[in-house]
């Protein structure tokens, strides 16, 4: 028997690895299947190579637990060692400086394992004891067992083994004793080794019998050792891949469709990539990509190795040139991560563009769903954008869909206006928005839909990628004004008039919460609507962004502003002015005599004041100057009461307002009881 320590420069080895790899304790299970896999592998070259003439047989790695010993053991019938070998890879560790090594992996568990080979250590990280029992496959070999308890001390002698292979011995720790758990272990198993390319077996089958589950004689395999991913396209059909998909992601719908990768050049990689159909936000999840290296499951969470927009897809990405165990600041670091990165962009893209001219009829169908990644993926990856833009899709407000460049050609003529800009007209909800739909078709117009969540940042990208383009929904200002053309309609209002339209409507307005409203006269033909309320383009996707958007909050808690439009050409509007002016003249010619007074003197002393400093001005005349301010609004004050009093009882007004209100979805409440009683009145 030989007795010896362990060939490291820091005191205890162990407790360091305890205490920096804890966090991802559960790991060892899979460095120590991994390290039985390797092994087997690489009998079976040998084997294929002549080296090893011997019969391969069963194998298939067994992974046993046996709670009253409170071990685990892992099994298999690989290369075996020998006694030279253990003490080659086992206890000749050595590291440049216990310092150094603390500093700079403090944070990593990963890096420790993954730049000093310590995947067999990792058992450590959960075992108070560790044995290997083990047999070369060489002619002849003596079998031996190593033992270590933690400490760097060890023992290594002769013993009895049958067969060639190895079989790890994990004896576990008091506090570890989870992992002694059937389901827990079943869990570690399918998650890291679910694809390993041998057989992995758990215990054996269990069926029911007698009222309780018994063991029967069949391997629990729990892994497929040849996933679709590791075939070839051509050996492969539709239902191969979704059968893939459902097994990884048993809840989820069918996906849209699929991406194969295979490259061997000028780095390795395979993988599937499904679009997922997404239904809500809540599905919008991240780390559903899985990352292998040569079939052991490394991580979920691929920022860094595939494009950000594309974290967002299911499936698999398998290569060896991707480290199994590396920190995540070295992927992104790394230069194979980054050319890897950018060939799956690309094949995604090519995927897309074969689709859409290939079968553009499956892809319109798919497109509402397809949407989301596609947008995602213009707004983050520039390499991206100048491919997608070819096949990216509008979707009209009938329901037709057209290329950028289709689109721009069909609205090109009829939707330019005078300075030659382009204007995208659009609705984000088609019920709520349809008479604003329907007065731009009727002007010959065409709607598109933009209802989707990344439409807005969409548009305030795309209005600086085409030239002399400007995207604004339909309900954010009258039609004319929105697409203004040289001609005009109607003959506009004076000023007086318009003072007492405005006054008339304004007094009546509803209180709304976080609502303000501006009052316009403006003639827009006598077939429009009486009324019509829009909302600034700029504030309203300002306010939309703030929602998405960190660092604009500001515009997120500012009022909703609206303007309330009033047709001065419509008969209604006209009736109201004509009313309010012939039930208000008796009053408000005094008024209106002593404003017109007040504003002459006024005019008169600012006359006089012209080209004179400040301090040339005579105390007297500026202290009469803001007397007559002082008064001018008292006076305005006394006018709009005698509007908003005669307003106040105008059935007509009222109901007005509540049907702009309430074709916009903002009367509710008491108003809108008030509404429904008014018009039972009127009929």
């Amino acid at each position: 028997m030989q007795k010896g320590n362990i060939g490291v420069t820091t005191e205890n080895i162990f407790p360091i690895i305890k205490k920096f790899l804890y966090s991802d304790h559960e790991i060892f299970l899979r460095e120590l299947v991994s390290n039985a896999v390797d092994a087997t592998q690489k009998l079976k070259t040998l084997a294929s190579t002549g080296d090893f003439k011997g019969e391969l047989g069963n194998l298939t790695i067994h992974v046993n637990a046996n709670k009253e010993e409170g071990t685990i053991t892992i099994s298999d019938r690989g290369l075996g060692l020998t006694a030279e070998e253990i003490d080659k890879y086992i206890n000749q560790i050595a590291f440049s400086g216990a310092n150094d090594f603390l500093e700079k992996y403090k944070n990593d568990a990963n890096a420790i394992i993954g730049h000093f080979g310590l995947g067999f250590y990792s058992a450590f990280m959960v075992a108070k004891k560790v044995e290997i029992v083990t047999r070369s496959y060489k002619e002849d070999a003596q079998a031996v067992k190593w033992t270590c308890d933690g400490s760097p001390e060890f023992t290594l002698e002769d013993t009895e083994r049958a067969d060639r292979g190895t079989d790890i011995i994990l004896h576990i720790d008091d506090d570890c004793k989870e992992f002694l758990e059937e389901s827990r272990i079943q869990g570690l198993l399918t998650k890291y080794c679910r694809f390993l390319p041998v057989p992995v077996a758990f215990g054996k089958k269990k069926e029911w019998k007698d009222g309780k589950q018994v063991d029967t004689e069949e391997d629990n395999l729990i892994n497929d050792t040849c996933p679709i991913w590791t075939k070839k396209p051509s050996e492969l059909k539709d239902e191969d891949y979704k059968k893939f998909y459902r097994d990884l992601y048993p809840m989820s719908d069918e996906p849209l469709f699929w991406i194969h990768l295979n490259v061997d050049y000028p780095f390795n990689l395979t993988g599937v990539l499904y679009f997922p159909k997404i239904k809500s936000n809540i599905e919008l999840q991240r780390n559903k990509i899985q990352l292998y290296c040569n079939q052991v499951y490394v991580t979920d969470s691929v920022e860094g190795i595939v494009p950000d927009f594309l974290t967002l897809l299911h499936g698999v990405i398998d290569s060896p040139d991707i480290p199994l165990n590396v920190s995540r600041s070295y992927l992104q670091s790394d230069s194979n991560v980054k050319k890897i990165s950018t060939y799956i962009t690309k094949k995604v893209a090519d995927r897309l563009q074969s689709i859409f001219k290939n079968d553009r009829k499956e892809f319109e169908e798919k497109w509402d769903d397809l949407k989301i990644f596609i947008n995602y993926g213009m707004l983050t990856q520039e390499d991206f954008y100048e491919k997608a833009n070819k096949f990216a899709l509008f979707k009209d407000t009938e329901g037709k869909y057209y290329t950028f460049e289709e689109y721009q050609t069909l609205i090109k003529d009829n939707q330019t206006d005078k300075d030659g800009n382009l204007i995208y007209l659009y609705a984000n909800n088609t019920d709520e928005q349809y008479t604003y739909i329907d007065t731009a078709k009727n002007k010959g117009y065409n709607v598109l839909l933009l209802d989707g969540q990344l439409d807005v940042p969409m548009v305030n990208m795309l209005e600086q990628k085409m030239e002399k383009s400007r995207f604004t929904r339909v309900d954010a200002d009258v039609i004319d004004r929105l697409i203004v053309k040289d001609e005009q309609k109607g003959e506009e209002l004076p000023e007086s008039k318009r003072q007492v339209l405005t006054t008339v409507f304004n007094g009546q307005l509803p209180k709304l919460q976080k609502t303000e409203f501006h009052i316009e006269a403006q003639p827009m033909g006598e077939t429009s609507a009486p009324i019509i309320i829009t909302q600034s383009e700029y504030m309203r996707r300002m306010k939309e962004m703030a929602n998405i958007q960190p660092g604009m909050s500001f515009y997120g808690e500012m009022p909703d502003m609206f303007n309330m439009v009033l047709n001065s050409d419509h008969k209604l509007i006209k009736q109201v002015l004509s009313d309010a002016e012939a039930a208000c003249s008796e009053q408000l010619v005094p008024v209106e005599g002593e404003i017109a007074t007040l504003k002459l003197r006024e005019n008169e002393l600012h006359k006089a004041h012209e080209g004179k400093k400040d301090e040339d001005i005579p105390t007297v005349e500026k202290d009469e100057l803001k007397d007559i301010d002082k008064k001018l609004e008292e006076k305005k004050q006394q006018k709009d009461g005698i509007i908003n009093q005669y307003a106040a009882d105008n059935k007509i007004v009222h109901q007005l307002i509540d049907l702009a209100l309430l074709q916009n979805g903002m009367l509710k409440g008491e108003a809108l009881t008030n509404f429904v009683k008014r018009s039972i009145e009127l009929i």
